[in-house]
């Protein structure tokens, strides 16, 4: 991955030690909680408390109300942050968020460009494993329902005394490139008309990354694509997926024509640089804080400038 690439990747930022080895302890919370420096972050229904347009509220542990989830989060590694270096953090999604009603509170999409390095990172982490927690209520082997543990990290089964961890799921995103050095964009049924962005597609079991580039750009456009090229990685918790970006090029070895599937993907176009930037009043692109966003950008050779935050 070039560090210029690695630059446009909002949520792959951070500044935070996760201390993996303090969620062993039994009495963690306990002894967080009697601790002056630790800071909640609190989280409701996907959103995080913000203290400014562009930073996340940390408080001090009297100030939360009722919690359903604690999740410890680790230690800052900041020197820029107001809360000094070692500060231990932990998510608290609450139940009500009454108790700030006249706060502010935002998603992480439309905060991911704006975050300090350690504040998306905070948001990205405490996101992916909330999210986790919403759908491992019960367990897999025997249906009872699961004990959170761990610092949050874990859940186990009371009855079969098995622990079940976080997953991630792998999914590949791609830029297309023809011999003309044009992109391919599709827009996906899902999404408003005019709003194009790059194929892309979960790994399936015993897959190799680049043999998933390949089977979901064939399954999507019905193009042949070769070397593929991976680019770089970021985590993207809506609500579990690290997305793996990559390029590739069209086999010149056969004859190709983009085809869109026609149940994920309704219409596909390529664009020079020239005719992208001519279309930006007529399409919509994918978020800035999207790694779709980033490929686009590095194959345009800048930042594109369409007005989104």
């Amino acid at each position: 991955m070039s560090q210029s690439f690695l630059a446009r990747l909002p949520l792959s930022r951070y500044e935070v030690d996760r201390d993996y080895l303090s969620r062993e302890r039994e009495n963690l919370f306990e002894e967080l909680w009697a601790n002056p420096a630790t800071r909640i972050l609190p989280i409701f229904q996907g959103t995080a408390l913000l203290s400014s347009p562009s930073s996340l509220a940390l408080l001090p542990v009297a100030a939360i109300p009722d919690h359903e989830l604690l999740v410890y989060l680790g230690l800052s590694t900041s020197t820029t942050s107001p809360e000094p270096v070692g500060t231990p953090i932990v998510a608290a999604v609450l139940t009500d968020a009454g108790h700030f009603a006249e706060g502010e509170w935002a998603n992480l999409r439309s905060l991911g460009t704006t975050l300090s390095d350690r504040d998306a990172g905070l948001l990205t982490e405490a996101l992916g494993v909330i999210n986790w927690h919403l759908s491992h209520g019960f367990s897999p082997r025997t249906g009872a329902p699961t004990i959170v543990a761990k610092g949050g990290w874990v859940r186990r089964d009371p009855v079969s005394n098995t622990e079940v961890f976080p997953r991630t799921d792998a999914a590949i995103i791609c830029g297309v490139i023809d011999a003309d050095d044009r992109i391919l964009l599709g827009s996906n049924a899902l999404w408003e008309s005019n709003r194009y962005s790059l194929l892309a597609g979960f790994v399936e079991p015993g897959e190799s990354l680049e043999a998933a580039v390949i089977r979901e750009v064939f399954e999507e456009s019905g193009l042949h694509v070769i070397d593929p090229v991976y680019l770089g990685s970021q985590p993207w918790p809506f609500p579990a997926s690290l997305m793996l970006g990559f390029t590739a090029r069209l086999d010149p070895s056969v004859v190709n024509a983009a085809i869109p599937d026609g149940a994920e993907i309704l219409d596909l176009r390529w664009f020079s640089r020239e005719e992208l930037a001519a279309s930006l009043g007529d399409i919509l692109l994918p978020g800035p804080t999207s790694i779709a966003r980033a490929i686009i950008d590095e194959w345009f050779g800048g930042p594109i400038n369409d007005g989104q935050l």
